[in-house]
């Protein structure tokens, strides 16, 4: 029996009846979670809030943290059983303020979803010179999943979905220089190497976390129209990721492949609450599915249009994933107290 997915060994596509075009509402259809508590980061906007919105409607109690919670409240008005908290997720002094208050509440998390992003920003850095890309793509997930591990315990069988990328194609983890103090800073690179980081985060969280009756999940949500995501993004950019043609028009291939808001959430839905995934944790989806493993030795890094689906081995190696994870506290400060797990992988 596979225990884990390092190296990808779970990486196998369950043929779930769903698929791109499938909406959050389609995937959830005869799910209760009355009684569920779930944190949704980035819930106010976009995927993030047809998230809310879906888990709120199934009876859960949904807690959303905010940077700006007027703007949330606006955009969260008139949805029943929605909790805004103050939160900014580069901000670890306002993490740990977030998570002292929910675990002073002594509630069970069942669901934790790390759906807060950026994309293609220009170059900053947080309080503690980690770029900004990592530090809100990957190291804010960690630093949140750690401190809210008492309460995902507490739980006795709870999940954790980490919200990464196709783009996870770009650029395995660069374990030199990832904040580019070293190197000419790449937009692309930067992306590319935090969605890796949340990809490895989640395989080698499952490793830990199975043990306690907690299952972590990566999930690329899909290209999606109608988002703020790449707001900051030049039209050379797009260019050159090919998207825009030549006049800085959108590809008609392009605005064909793009997901709705409630088709962009439906992945995270589907991770978050599918019996399917009882038993099966540590791997990367998309479509409402377990995604299919890229062949060893592909390199998309050249041309990010290579594929248009598919996980790279990279970021589910186990090498990597438990030095990511060590670097992590090196670099943060934070040591996630979750005992490893005895669990080993055997194929039968």
């Amino acid at each position: 029996m596979i225990q884990n997915n390092y190296q990808g060994a779970l990486q196998q596509p369950l043929q779930t009846g769903f698929n791109a075009a499938s909406t959050a509402a389609e995937v959830i259809k005869g799910i209760d979670l009355t009684g569920r508590i779930a944190i949704v980061t980035g819930g106010n906007a976009g995927i993030g809030l047809e998230t809310t919105k879906t888990l709120a409607a199934a009876g859960a109690t949904v807690i959303v943290p905010a940077r700006d919670v007027e703007k949330a409240r606006r955009n969260l008005e008139g949805i029943a059983g929605v909790e805004i908290e103050v939160m900014d997720i580069m901000d670890p002094v306002s993490i740990d303020a977030f998570s002292e208050k929910f675990l002073a509440s002594h509630r069970p998390l069942h669901l934790l979803i790390n759906n807060a992003g950026i994309m293609w920003v220009p170059l900053r850095r947080d309080m503690r010179g980690i770029e900004s890309q990592l530090a809100t793509n990957y190291i804010g997930q960690f630093h949140l999943t750690a401190k809210l591990w008492p309460a995902l315990k507490q739980a006795n069988g709870a999940r954790v979905i980490n919200v990464s990328s196709l783009g996870h194609h770009m650029a395995p983890f660069n374990f030199e220089d990832p904040n580019f103090e070293h190197r000419a800073y790449e937009t692309l690179q930067a992306y590319g190497q935090s969605k890796t980081a949340s990809n490895l985060f989640t395989v080698a969280l499952d490793n830990r976390a199975q043990a306690h009756h907690i299952r972590a999940y990566s999930v690329h949500p899909g290209s999606i129209a109608g988002t703020e995501l790449a707001r900051e993004a030049s039209v050379e950019l797009f260019q050159q990721m090919g998207f825009l043609d030549e006049q800085g028009q959108l590809k008609a291939e392009v605005l064909a492949s793009l997901k709705t808001i409630p088709q962009g959430a439906a992945t995270t839905i589907w991770t978050a609450t599918s019996p399917a995934l009882d038993q099966i944790g540590g791997v990367y989806c998309e479509d409402c599915d377990i995604a299919t493993l890229l062949p060893s030795g592909t390199d998309a890094a050249t041309d990010p249009r290579l594929h248009q689906s598919g996980v790279m081995p990279y970021s589910l190696d186990k090498h990597n994933a438990e030095e990511l994870w060590a670097v992590t506290e090196e670099m943060t400060g934070i040591y996630f107290p979750v005992e490893t797990s005895n669990v080993h992988t055997t194929i039968h």
